[in-house]
């Protein structure tokens, strides 16, 4: 090879990084350059959040949360991908976005697959009668009526608050039909509009619906509401969530975008019609049913964070609770009884595996003495020590029935009112399901076999009714005026089930029920 063929080949060579180097490099240095000889070169970075149109999520993605944000630094990205949690999960795995909103439910069914890539910092909302149960009266008038009905049919939107309402029904009240894997019953519906209009085509029996149609639907003759949210308690719950290693990479992003929500929640609560005005603008809703959606969210605030759900005790909070632990378990138990899983998904068993308290606790104590965290919206205190009003025999008659919770046979010591160990367990597995229920009374009804004496069986189940009643309100702090045990004897047996044996059906009647009831709407 000659010395000009060489310098040919060189002067390619450069010739060719030249170009490269216009192409590709030349673009970055003027991109770097512009950054730098403006405004931007404040900028510390975009953060991108996965999130959907339920209106919870609008402070987190408004006006007022950007323009924070932008004063902080960096730019703030939602991206709305219409509820489609396995990309959102998939999205966040990969770092695409870097924080994603979702309710507990909706995250522990969709990340299991996907490892869990973030953790959650921060509870969001609590649906607090923004999603309601509600049926055509003379077909189904309480929770138990979905027991007996036959060729049962509920309209609701898949993958939604909706279907977690109803399957925590099915596994609080024990309504066979909707439990385990059993498909019959599911009327999938594109939204909750449409939901409502398969109820009021009379194509469904009931509907699981959210506002502003769960107001629309009350105001047809004929049509009741079976539960809603805001007679729950921990059930349906709105989360932050952020990828791991952005976490661990970039503690301070995260810690900004968190003091400028909480700030931002502030801002909304002194002017709610600036509040009202953004969700009517985002959502696409009139003023007044903007602002009836509005009802429906209790927004959680930073000490509602730091010492109701994260249970951080610290100078200014000693009276904590772990509630978003409590919440993750008791979601758990609704989808494996739902047959979503047959186990436990999160690794070990262990709910800590998903949150991430560190963020809160670090911005609770640093701006506690600023005041801007300092409203609570919580009511301090175990939804089994609310208190109650005494009520006359006739009042408790006219109170509305709502449902029988899940119990199994409580045990008594033989022919006693005396809890046994095992009896004192059932009962205590029926208090973790009356804890999501914090506004309704519980009638205690015993029941007895059909054998012996009649008035000495109906004595026998009032003691047994007040046994429980006591063990109750003694361990649980429960208010008595709360509790209502009332004794029936041998009076009201269960139905015999097709091909049940004596020995099996005299077996089931010996019982105790919590039934719920409420004041009438």
């Amino acid at each position: 090879m000659n010395s000009h063929f060489k310098a040919f080949l060189i002067l390619v060579f450069f010739g060719i990084a030249a170009l490269v180097g216009a192409k590709f490099i030349l673009p970055i240095l003027q991109d770097s350059k512009q950054v730098d000889t403006s405004d931007a070169k404040d900028t510390k970075g975009t953060i991108t959040i996965g999130i959907d149109n339920w209106a919870g999520y609008i402070p987190l993605c408004s006006s007022e949360m950007k323009g924070r944000m932008r004063r902080s630094g960096y730019i703030l990205n939602c991206e709305n991908d219409n509820a489609d949690y396995d990309s959102r999960m998939k999205n966040l795995k990969k770092n695409r976005i870097q924080l994603a909103v979702a309710t507990v439910d909706s995250y522990i069914l969709s990340a299991a697959e996907h490892s869990f890539p973030g953790t959650i910092i921060a509870v969001i909302d609590e649906s607090k009668g923004g999603d309601a149960i509600v049926a055509w009266e003379d077909q189904i008038k309480t929770i138990d009526n979905l027991k007996t009905k036959q060729n049962l049919q509920i309209a609701y939107t898949p993958s939604s608050p909706s279907e977690h309402l109803i399957k925590a029904v099915g596994y609080h009240f024990d309504v066979p039909t909707l439990m385990g894997k059993n498909n019959n019953w599911r009327d999938k519906r594109d939204g909750s509009e449409e939901s409502l209009k398969a109820l009021l085509d009379k194509k469904v029996d009931a509907a699981v619906i959210w506002e502003p149609d769960v107001s629309k639907a009350l105001e047809k003759k004929g049509i009741v509401k079976l539960l809603g949210t805001e007679d729950t308690n921990k059930l349906i719950v709105d989360i932050l969530l952020v990828n791991r290693e952005y976490s661990n990479n970039n503690p301070g992003a995260v810690n900004t975008l968190l003091e400028n929500y909480f700030k931002t929640l502030k801002h909304y609560r002194q002017d709610q019609k600036a509040l009202i005005k953004e969700i009517a603008s985002q959502s696409d809703l009139s003023k007044s049913k903007a602002e009836k959606l509005m009802q429906g969210i209790a927004w959680a605030s930073l000490t509602d964070n730091a010492a109701q759900w994260f249970g951080i005790s610290s100078s200014y909070a000693t009276n904590t609770t772990e509630d978003l632990v409590d919440t993750i378990e008791s979601t758990i138990d609704i989808l494996i009884d739902s047959g979503d899983f047959s186990r436990n998904p999160i690794p070990d068993s262990n709910p800590y595996r998903i949150t991430n308290s560190s963020f809160i606790a670090k911005l609770f104590e640093k701006n506690m003495s600023t005041g801007f965290g300092s409203k609570s919206t919580g009511s301090g205190i175990s939804s089994l020590e609310k208190e109650f009003t005494a009520l006359s025999a006739g009042q408790w008659d006219q109170l509305r029935e709502i449902g029988t919770l899940r119990i199994h046979p409580v045990a008594f010591q033989s022919g006693t009112s005396d809890l046994n160990l095992d009896g004192k367990k059932e009962i205590d597995k029926a208090i973790k399901q009356l804890k999501h229920y914090p506004n309704f009374r519980v009638v205690i009804k015993g029941h007895t076999g059909l054998r012996g004496d009649k008035q000495a069986n109906k004595e026998l189940s009032q003691d047994r009714a007040e046994s429980v009643a006591r063990y109750i309100e003694i361990t649980y702090s429960v208010d008595p005026d709360r509790l209502r045990p009332i004794g029936f004897g041998s009076d009201k047996p269960l139905p015999k089930k097709p091909g049940e044996s004596n020995r099996a059906y005299n077996y089931r009647l010996p019982r105790v029920e919590l039934n719920l009831v409420a004041e009438e709407l």
